[in-house]
């Protein structure tokens, strides 16, 4: 049976649709008609043109499907109508996974974020660590949260479903703000990242893309319907993540801290610059609170019932310097 796949042009799907095509599975893309399709028009791939927050243009995509990964979101920095991010990623979701209810098929696999776990500043959080806030960042946590509730509801309905938390994923791929930490590598590459936030002490958890995309293929295979599992890589330190860097490309790690009170000061110029004239922010308020917090995970569950595993960060980094320094257009 064909796997219905939402969210194949973007980083983290893009690469899983390839996956899937590696294993002999015919993939049916839900796209958009201004998505970038390159990668995608091949044998066993059949793209579909709907969006998911228009329900009907799901049913025939799915159809014959026993499979569903659902990875679409508006995962963006900045939206003029904030709207944008209920009516994606609250929305979009239970329309995908109400269609699959009613299509009956044998396992959804939903695509969230660490976000929704709250910051863990001082400890490290796993998928049963109350959140430590009733505060939520960004539009994006706040939706994907919401969206979570929505598929708890589901799966007292009936619907098998697997909800899966990546961290800060990375790694070769389309360089999207999906990608963002890989963005920030090419900037140190290129001798453009000139400071890092705050003290640098804040510790956030980054993943290698492919690591990712093996727990989600793991996740559908052995994932328990009605459970969280997170999947997140190495526990570091903003220094601790350009000293890696530094080592391995010889350059110099930024000399420069930018307190934390003109960071915020920046973000909210950005903010209202963007809203004043519509100039997509650097950054938003919001977003520069997530990062001057800790965000320490665990993955023992991912990899003790999935058989889950993540290359550490040098590892990773290293492959995705090599990447960025040479032929970018051969990375699927």
């Amino acid at each position: 049976m064909p796997t219905f796949v939402t969210g194949g042009t973007g980083f983290i799907g893009h690469k899983l649709v390839h996956r899937l095509r590696q294993s002999g599975e015919t993939v049916h893309v839900l796209a958009r008609k201004t998505s970038d399709l390159s990668g995608l028009r091949q044998e066993g791939v059949r793209v579909f043109y709907g969006d998911v927050t228009d329900r009907a243009s799901l049913k025939a995509p799915m159809q014959g499907c026993d499979r569903v990964f659902h990875l679409a979101a508006y995962a963006r920095n900045w939206a003029r109508h904030p709207s944008v991010y209920v009516d994606v990623n609250v929305g979009g979701f239970k329309n995908v996974a109400e269609t699959a209810l009613e299509s009956g098929v044998g396992k959804m696999v939903f695509t969230s974020t660490s976000l929704t776990l709250g910051p863990s500043d001082g400890e490290t959080v796993n998928e049963e660590t109350p959140r430590k806030t009733d505060v939520f960042f960004t539009p994006y946590e706040e939706t994907k949260h919401l969206a979570e509730i929505e598929g708890a509801a589901l799966a007292e309905r009936g619907l098998p479903l697997v909800i899966l938390n990546p961290t800060r994923v990375y790694g070769p791929g389309k360089l999207t703000e999906g990608n963002s930490v890989s963005r920030m590598v090419e900037m140190f590459l290129n001798g453009k990242f000139p400071f890092i936030l705050g003290k640098g002490e804040e510790i956030g958890n980054y993943v290698y893309v492919d690591d990712v995309v093996d727990g989600h293929l793991r996740a559908m295979s052995d994932g328990r319907a009605g459970q969280k599992y997170i999947l997140g890589g190495e526990n570091v330190s903003l220094n601790d993540f350009f000293t890696v860097l530094s080592q391995l490309t010889g350059k110099e790690p930024p000399g420069f801290h930018l307190p934390a009170f003109a960071a915020r000061l920046f973000a909210r110029f950005e903010e209202l610059k963007a809203w004043a004239l519509g100039v997509y922010p650097l950054i938003t308020s919001g977003w520069m609170d997530v990062f001057l917090h800790d965000w320490a995970f665990s993955s023992q569950k991912a990899r003790a019932e999935l058989g889950y595993s993540s290359r550490n960060l040098k590892e990773g980094l290293e492959i995705t310097c090599d990447w960025l320094k040479g032929d970018q257009g051969g990375e699927p």
